[in-house]
Order: C-alpha cells, then sequence, then structure tokens
C-alpha cells in the first residue's frame, strides 16, 4: 500500500494544521503520513491541540509550530496533498511545491479565538476535529491510486463542499 503524505496549512500552525497533522497519521492505518505548517509560526502548538494529539497517542515530540519554507526545501518529504485549512492560509501565496501535489481548501473557524473558557474552546476544538476526521476518513476510501491530479484535485474540492 502507498502511504500518501498531507500537508496541512494554516498561519500560525498551532491549531487546526496541528489537528489534521494528528488525524492523518493516526486515523489512517497508515495511508497518510501528516504534515503541519504555517506561514507565520506563533512558535508554540495551542494546548487543546496537544490534548487532542495525547487522545489519538501522537508522538508529542514531532509537534512544534513551524514554517512552510521547511516543506519547500529539496529534501522535504514530498508532499502528495497541500490542505490549507484557515482562510488567511488559503488566500496567500504559498512557496512552490515540488511534485505539484492536490491542493483544497477546508476551512475552519479558528478554535483558539473562541471567546469564554476552556470548555468553550475545547468545544470549538472537538468540531474542527470532527470535521477534519470526516473529511480524512472520506479522502481514506477514494481509490486514490487510480485517480490522476485533475481528478484528486477535484475530489478534494467536493470533499470540501460537501461535508
Amino acid at each position: 500500500m502507498k502511504t500518501y503524505n498531507i500537508l496541512f496549512l494554516c498561519t500560525h500552525n498551532s491549531a487546526r494544521s496541528v489537528v489534521g497533522e494528528v488525524l492523518a497519521t493516526q486515523i489512517s492505518n497508515g495511508k497518510f503520513v501528516g504534515y503541519s505548517a504555517g506561514s507565520t509560526p506563533g512558535g508554540k502548538v495551542n494546548p487543546f491541540a496537544i490534548e487532542i494529539a495525547e487522545k489519538y497517542n501522537y508522538d508529542l515530540s514531532k509537534l512544534r509550530s513551524k514554517s512552510w519554507d521547511e516543506y519547500a526545501q529539496a529534501d522535504a518529504p514530498k508532499m502528495d496533498f497541500i490542505i490549507t485549512v484557515c482562510d488567511n492560509a488559503a488566500g496567500e501565496v504559498c512557496p512552490f511545491w515540488p511534485g505539484k501535489p492536490a491542493t483544497a481548501h477546508w476551512g475552519y473557524p479558528d478554535p483558539s479565538s473562541v471567546a469564554g473558557g476552556d470548555d468553550d474552546k475545547r468545544a470549538a476544538f472537538k468540531e474542527v476535529e470532527l470535521g477534519l476526521k470526516k473529511r480524512i476518513e472520506i479522502l481514506m476510501n477514494l481509490p486514490l491510486e487510480k485517480l490522476d491530479g485533475m481528478s484528486l484535485n477535484a475530489e478534494l474540492k467536493n470533499i470540501a463542499t460537501h461535508y
């Protein structure tokens, strides 16, 4: 079975993109390896994203807020999919990604900017977790090895608009 690399992008790489990295890696039974990065990394991973990572037994030593420039380097893992999860990152000019990965925008409101206490923030993170999990599960069940680049892009965008 081929393993596909997915890079989740957000501005600060502290919340939504981190949750995407964790879920893609942990729920896909080896089909995906998730990565995350940001255009202007915030320097630390949100504690509620860390809670989700712990729930899925993700290796916390892999979690750090990092620049998307790391994945545009020649020695970086080759990405099969690039998915933006915040509106700011979707509108920014991204680096050149070698190999022409399929791309889509799976936008979610920023759970770390929710007003209120910890329970309110946890609930917002849970919404992102459930939404990304559903979309990743749909992607997992597509016959990826049979789809060409244009079809993959169309499927990724279809997942975003219907789920």
